[in-house]
């Protein structure tokens, strides 16, 4: 119910509208979108359809959503999150694992393989997270997600939403890596089939 109204709410604030698919896949789905604020995962959440969106697990920053006492109670209560630490990564805390075993047990994970927030103009150059773990899992679906405005409806370092209309694009799944593919051809690859679902993409 929390889930439900909260969702409701986003998609009302943003003008997001809710994805229509809404039958469930076959197979687990990694969502990666490009990256500008820290609406992002939210309003993906937000757009799915209810039944998507119960088996979807956003990864977010660790030392970001574990600060205060508001944002540790959304992360867990209500966008059910996998907390990732950033920075130096140690062989014990192993996010690969972690999400992989998220996969594992049927749940779907909404991630940004670009790795830090963009202005919102340009998508970055991914990083190899995006590889490693379809390298991992290699039955999951690979789902490109464009997002258009978050970066101006919450300008990084700001607190307050502004009135803008957003924008979630949810793409058909790319193909994992192929045979002999290098990890430079897969991430580009990838990430074009991203920037292609741009509704301003020459």
């Amino acid at each position: 119910m929390i889930a439900n109204i909260g969702a409701f709410f986003i998609r009302l604030v943003t003008g997001v509208r809710q994805d229509p698919d809404v039958l469930l896949p076959k197979l687990s789905r990694v969502y990666y979108a490009n990256h500008s604020s820290h609406l992002d995962f939210i309003v993906i959440w937000a757009a799915l359809e209810p039944k998507l969106r119960d088996r979807t697990r956003p990864v977010a920053a660790a030392d970001y959503w574990q600060k205060g006492r508001i944002r540790p109670w959304l992360a867990t209560k209500v966008f059910n999150a996998v907390l990732i630490p950033r920075g130096k990564i140690t062989r014990s805390e192993d996010p690969i694992g972690a999400m992989s075993a998220v996969l594992d047990a049927g749940s779907d994970l909404i991630i940004f393989p670009e790795g830090t927030r963009g202005d919102g103009n340009e998508v970055g150059d991914f990083k190899a997270g995006l590889l490693a773990l379809a390298r991992h899992c290699p039955g999951v679906e690979l789902v490109p997600v464009y997002l258009e405005n978050l970066n101006r409806i919450l300008p990084k370092g700001e607190i307050f939403f502004v009135p803008l209309m957003a924008n979630v694009i949810i793409g058909k799944p790319c193909e994992g890596p192929r045979e002999g593919e290098s990890k430079q051809d897969f991430l580009a690859r990838a990430r074009e089939a991203l920037v292609e679902l741009n509704s301003h993409h020459p």
